[in-house]
């Protein structure tokens, strides 16, 4: 897998070293995380498959802060041995283009 994701670094190639910013990531939510799916577009061939949609993220931090963030998923996907895997994934938030370069996290859609 490479993977782009919204916490540094750039990218992340190979599982483990996904699969480890996630442990991290996870004990950071006091409580049950929500994860909610928008517009969830998928478009497959016989062995490549690509989806695109629009992810929403919330809860409660342990610092006490409500985490509430829309967030912009790609994914593309192979059959490998008769199985579905994912082998590219891109999330990312949108930003201001005001030359501030803030995080967009207060956009719904």
């Amino acid at each position: 897998i490479v993977a782009f994701d919204l916490a540094p670094p750039l990218q992340y190639r190979g599982a483990g070293a996904y699969r480890k910013n996630w442990e991290a990531w996870f004990p950071t939510f006091r409580g049950p995380i929500g994860y909610e799916i928008r517009d969830l577009s998928i478009t497959a061939g016989d062995g490549v498959a690509f989806s695109h949609s629009l992810n929403r993220i919330h809860g409660k931090r342990t610092d006490g802060e409500d985490t509430d963030v829309w967030v912009r998923v790609t994914a593309c996907y192979r059959k490998m041995n008769g199985e579905w895997k994912v082998t590219h994934e891109h999330i990312s938030v949108p930003f201001y283009m005001d030359g501030s370069n803030r995080a967009a996290v207060d956009l719904k859609p």
